[in-house]
């Protein structure tokens, strides 16, 4: 229950999550789930991994996995962390650690036992709560009384946190994006516009990660609307911001029942043409699935405006389902009559009508004279630019017809 100081979760008394708790927590040590599981417990949301942190030394860790043969890898042991893989599921044990100096991500560390100290090294409120097997929620920071407002804070002087790893401003918003209500924090918001020229200094990876998993949040419009209005998107992107189309993107995956997509997300979000594709492929260092995602979805996504059923079909045929919805989806978002029906007849064309495959062959030609080679090939686009125009004749005597016309185009001129 949100606001309360015991966790009541079935995870913490059964289970994997409790054996590993259960290892740990004996013989002097202390061990407890820390981060976002214990955020989503208390939110009534689902959970994803289950971080653990514990007093016990990354060799002690290793020694009592050993001994209770649980896999173990040593995964970050120099920063103190271990993961320990039980029944299928893998848990980062990290030890307790002080910063002793700070410069940026690269703050030198010891371990500790100081649990108050390890929540204030972390970045919000919300993420530095710890809850240990007997369910009771240690709070050092505020986390509790954040979470009961929806309110993502971070802990400290904002400027100082954000200065220590400039990623925590892409994460101020991905968080208050899933997790938050209203507007952002004032104070934080403020800080992450202050610190913005920080942005400049992380890698395209870690940017890219931030970025993606804040596209597909629930508040994704708000909290993009907020980085642009504070001029962060700018240095993130490098180019126009369509806060419009992103908006109408998401209306119209929810309308069609998709599952959210941050490639297209951002497509509607930044890609106007081609070249912003590759611009952000290169910004981003997206993946080569992603930018050819973008660069598909940005080829003349307007042709859908004013395309009848005859052309969509054609388009369908060519692009194949997924490019077609995409792109097709990218138009919808950038029309100036989103409202109009026919966009949703469109989109769902592939629901209906499963384009068949050329029935013409090589061998079609072969027999009407043409000779292999490049005019082979030839001869079949100019067949199937007709079977298109057609739509999509299966009848014998109009594939015939086709066949015997682009044969003797060919054999004519040897040539388009």
């Amino acid at each position: 229950m949100i606001g309360a100081r015991v966790l009541h979760a079935p995870w913490l008394s059964s289970g994997p999550a409790a054996r590993v708790l259960a290892l740990l927590n004996c013989d002097g040590e202390e061990a407890r789930v820390v981060g976002g599981a214990v955020r989503n417990a208390l939110l009534g949301i689902a959970i994803g991994d289950i971080d653990i942190a514990t007093t016990a030394l990354p060799a002690e860790v290793l020694r009592r996995a050993k001994a209770a043969s649980i896999k173990s890898v040593p995964t970050g042991i120099d920063h103190g962390t271990v993961t320990l893989v039980l029944e299928g599921h893998p848990f980062e044990v990290t030890t307790l650690r002080e910063d002793t100096e700070t410069f940026g991500r690269k703050a030198k560390v010891e371990f500790g036992r100081d649990w108050v100290g390890d929540a204030h090294r972390r970045d919000f409120t919300i993420n530095a709560l710890s809850v240990g097997p007997d369910g009771v929620v240690h709070d050092h920071v505020g986390g509790l009384a954040d979470i009961a407002q929806r309110r993502v804070r971070f802990i400290g002087d904002p400027a100082q946190r954000i200065a220590e790893d400039y990623l925590r401003i892409l994460r101020f918003f991905r968080i208050h994006s899933a997790f938050g209500h209203g507007v952002p924090d004032r104070e934080g918001y403020l800080a992450c516009i202050a610190g913005r020229a920080g942005l400049a200094a992380l890698s395209a990876e870690r940017v890219r990660m931030e970025m993606l998993k804040l596209l597909v949040t629930d508040g994704a419009v708000g909290a993009i609307t907020a980085m642009a209005d504070g001029g962060l998107l700018t240095a993130i992107l490098g180019g126009v911001a369509y806060l419009g189309p992103f908006a109408a993107m998401i209306g119209i995956e929810r309308e069609l029942e998709l599952s959210p997509s941050a490639v297209r997300r951002l497509a509607a979000l930044a890609v106007a043409v081609t070249e912003d594709a590759r611009r952000l492929g290169v910004r981003l260092k997206l993946s080569n699935a992603e930018t050819k995602a973008l660069d598909g979805m940005g080829h003349r996504w307007w042709r859908f405006a004013s395309a009848d059923e005859a052309r969509v079909r054609r388009l369908l045929y060519r692009l194949g389902e997924t490019v077609y919805r995409d792109r097709l989806m990218l138009g919808w978002a950038r029309a100036r009559d989103r409202d109009d029906r026919s966009w949703r007849e469109r989109a769902l064309l592939p629901q209906r009508f499963t384009p068949p495959k050329l029935p013409l062959k090589a061998a079609d030609f072969i027999a009407r004279g043409v000779a292999e080679g490049p005019l082979l090939g030839h001869v079949l686009t100019l067949a199937e630019d007709a079977w298109l125009a057609a739509d999509f004749p299966l009848d014998e005597a109009s594939l015939n017809a086709i066949a015997d016309q682009a044969a003797a185009r060919v054999n004519r001129d040897g040539r388009s």
